[in-house]
């Protein structure tokens, strides 16, 4: 016959309060869905593609003169700083931010001072 006690009660409880706090803990440290999702906030790489593309638009069309050749080449610049600058809170939006830059790295296009400084103040919380 089954004996049930206060010291065998207590213990029962006891493991389970223990159980479901380790379970709730691990569900609040894992990252939600949504997190790990880019977030529509993340818009500065699109804008840097769609300038990327409209400079080498402008590079190859025969009729474009020096001064448009130029401002496209700020335009894409200062789009590419927007995507350094953008300080990434989001495990998918950090993601986000370093796939796109290592691959504007790896073709040899993240090489100014400014795109460091600003990819360094990305990275300083501001709380």
């Amino acid at each position: 016959m089954s004996r049930i006690n206060r010291r065998a009660l207590l213990l029962n409880a006891g493991s389970a309060v223990i159980a479901s706090t380790v379970a709730a803990s691990a569900f609040a440290t894992e990252p939600r869905r949504r997190d790990r999702e880019p977030s529509r906030d993340l818009r500065a790489i699109k804008a840097h593609k769609a300038t990327y593309a409209a400079f080498g638009k402008a590079i190859h069309e025969v009729d474009g003169s020096h001064r448009d050749h130029h401002r496209a080449s700020r335009a894409e610049e200062r789009a590419l700083l927007a995507v350094c600058a953008y300080p990434a809170v989001r495990e998918g939006d950090r993601r986000a931010k370093a796939r796109y830059l290592l691959r504007i790295e790896a073709r040899g296009e993240l090489d100014l001072a400014e795109h460091m400084q600003a990819l360094l103040r990305s990275t300083m919380w501001k709380g």
